[in-house]
């Protein structure tokens, strides 16, 4: 990482954390110690949507104000797009958090001032705010019944590396538009890439004082351009939003799902078959690379034939064959792995999503007959799902997901 980035001797930082380890070690020593007790916490309150917005962010500007009271510099501040915890999709719920924030920080945080995320202004060493919106249960677990959105929300300094504030808050679950933005609702492919894991991991574990992700912060230049070529093709500004992600792939850590789906996206929009295919096949090839790729067939309710819906599913046959080619021309084995929302009962959900699963193997067969002997089908029903809503609409359609999961292939006998 470019020593701009990460200046040991910035003032900021000297004085941030000490302050913060200053906070903690007198939390430590005043505070009195709470006598043992078996019972469980209380989860922390769950509050309207805009509320809870307002508290992690209130939460975490204030810490960094309080960090630097006498500062009469304005730290420039550029605001890394808020994803879902679970699927890294931005959505309507994540873009209208961040406009809220940025709002807030301009009105009651002079301190910072606030500019576009941007490779340029990557350049400039700012503070970057990542922050994460996440179904969970009551116990806070992303698991089982969701019942509240998980905000986390962190400020990571370029210039020392490190994490100098974090906000959290809960939010209810009515009401939210969870609503992926145009790139991810219109991505055929999903998996969990390092890149996004990283930007995660960043916000969520953390605290004040701890490194920024070091996978995060080498691809920070890299993420702006996409995030540029993001916005971009969701205002169809398709040949730019290509130029923008075919760039971003030649950049250190471009390799990344988001590039791949994006220059598939912006040739399929282009008219471009050919070059989309051909990138489709690049898609599918870093998948198999990293032993698992997620495509979102959408099917019928209850049945195993695609949606009747030619603006859908007229790329599938395209998918299929270079999913097929790709994993026979690397003599690949796959265990190909139905998925389902947590709508209705678990026993059927999991028939459900064996049934579609086979259905899809056959496919593939059909399109590279050596893949009989090298695939296997299997339904999990609802018991991986990533949004867990149970919405049945575009802001859960991962949780209805097929997945490639490269396995060991059988021995064959002599």
């Amino acid at each position: 990482m470019n020593r701009m980035l990460f200046g040991n001797t910035a003032k900021r930082s000297r004085l941030w954390i000490a302050l913060a380890m200053s906070a903690a070690l007198s939390a430590c020593s005043t505070a009195p110690t709470p006598p043992p007790s078996t019972a469980a916490a209380s989860p922390p309150p769950v509050l309207p949507f805009d509320e809870a917005v307002l508290k992690a962010a209130n939460d975490l500007l204030s810490k960094a104000q309080a960090a630097s009271p006498a500062s009469t510099t304005k730290h420039k501040l550029v605001i890394d797009p808020l994803v879902d915890g679970m699927t890294g999709y931005q959505s309507t719920a994540t873009l209208s958090m961040q406009s809220r924030i940025e709002q807030l920080a301009r009105d009651q945080y002079p301190q910072f001032d606030v500019q576009p995320f941007s490779a340029a202004a990557v350049e400039q060493a700012p503070i970057v705010l990542v922050g994460t919106f996440t179904t969970v249960n009551q116990e806070g677990k992303t698991e089982g019944s969701r019942e509240a959105y998980r905000i986390c929300l962190a400020l990571a300094d370029l210039q020392s590396g490190k994490i100098v504030a974090k906000g959290v808050a809960r939010a209810q679950l009515a009401g939210v538009d969870a609503t992926p933005i145009r790139h991810f609702r219109d991505s055929p492919a999903w998996m969990r890439d390092p890149a996004i894991e990283g930007y995660i991991k960043t916000c969520q574990g953390t605290k004040a004082g701890d490194p920024i992700n070091p996978v995060y912060a080498s691809r920070i230049k890299t993420a702006a351009v996409i995030s540029e070529a993001i916005t971009d093709y969701d205002a169809g500004r398709y040949q730019q939003a290509l130029d923008r992600y075919t760039a971003a792939l030649s950049m250190p850590g471009g390799e990344q799902l988001r590039t791949y789906n994006g220059v598939y996206l912006a040739n399929w929009q282009l008219g471009r078959r050919n070059a989309a295919e051909q990138s489709f096949g690049q898609l599918v090839d870093y998948g198999l690379a990293n032993k698992s790729l997620g495509m979102k067939f959408l099917f019928k309710p209850g049945s195993t034939a695609f949606l009747p819906n030619p603006q859908v599913t007229r790329s599938y046959p395209l998918w299929l064959r270079q999913i097929a080619t790709h994993a026979a021309k690397s003599n690949t084995c796959l265990e190909i792995v139905g998925h389902s929302s947590p709508t209705g009962p678990e026993p059927i959900n999991e028939r459900l999503s064996l049934r579609r699963a086979e259905s899809i193997q056959q496919r593939l067969i059909a399109q590279s007959p050596a893949l009989g002997k090298r695939t296997v089908a299997a339904g999990k029903g609802s018991r991986e799902a990533l949004v867990g809503t149970g919405a049945d609409d575009l802001s859960d359609a991962l949780d209805r997901r097929v997945s490639f999961d490269v396995m060991d292939c059988p021995a064959t006998g002599s």
